[in-house]
């Protein structure tokens, strides 16, 4: 995938506020478009030279959204037989909301700032601590409560980042909780507060009360 800085990415992106769906960098995140708004933030975005699109978690309510989200690049689309498109969004840097543009799209668009976020845009980031047979043991056992299930040898090989980033995407936790994944400032306090959220799901708590 192309390489981008900070220079290359505009001032304003379109955003798809979707509860639930996390996008992190370096990360690939698989969508179904279906809505008419959304059709034609699609078919805009790809328009343009960077194909990007903004995933942002909406805040109770829908209208209002967390302040900080994560930009993708369309990297592979596919339109079915019904008119949707299944697309993959590659992650690359996370960005914080400014002012909505008003205009006559169907979807919303908003000035963004990268700034507080260059390290996205690197190469992949490390975990010192990270103890693989520690972690995968957790994760075995919250995937036997959630009834979970995944491809071990490849998981017992992966790169840190890559398993990291993968499991935050894909595990089925709240809103709330992809939100405190997304703004983790390092790839180990996210690996820390995945390996926290999966250990309250052991103990019996129920999702969403991540302290």
């Amino acid at each position: 995938m192309r390489r981008f800085t900070l220079a290359d990415l505009p001032e304003t992106i379109p955003v798809f506020p979707l509860p639930g769906a996390l996008l992190l960098p370096r990360a690939r995140l698989p969508l179904n478009i279906f809505e008419p708004r959304y059709l034609a933030m699609l078919e805009d975005a790809l328009k343009t030279p960077e194909r990007l699109i903004g995933m942002i978690q909406p805040m109770e309510g829908g209208k209002r959204l967390h302040q900080i989200g994560c930009v993708g690049r369309i990297t592979s689309f596919n339109e079915t037989d019904d008119g949707r498109y299944i697309i993959t969004l590659g992650g690359m840097c996370r960005f914080r909301v400014g002012a909505e543009h008003d205009g006559f799209t169907p979807y919303r668009r908003f000035s963004v700032d990268w700034a507080s976020f260059e390290r996205d845009l690197g190469p992949p980031e490390s975990d010192a601590g990270f103890d693989r047979p520690a972690f995968l043991d957790v994760l075995s056992r919250y995937f036997e409560v959630t009834s979970l299930s995944s491809d071990w040898d490849a998981l017992k090989s992966a790169d840190e980042e890559l398993l990291i980033n993968s499991l935050s995407i894909l595990c089925p936790f709240e809103a709330e909780e992809k939100q405190a994944l997304l703004e983790a400032p390092s790839l180990e306090t996210r690996r820390e507060t995945l390996v926290t959220l999966m250990e309250f799901a052991l103990r019996g708590g129920t999702e969403g009360n991540l302290q």
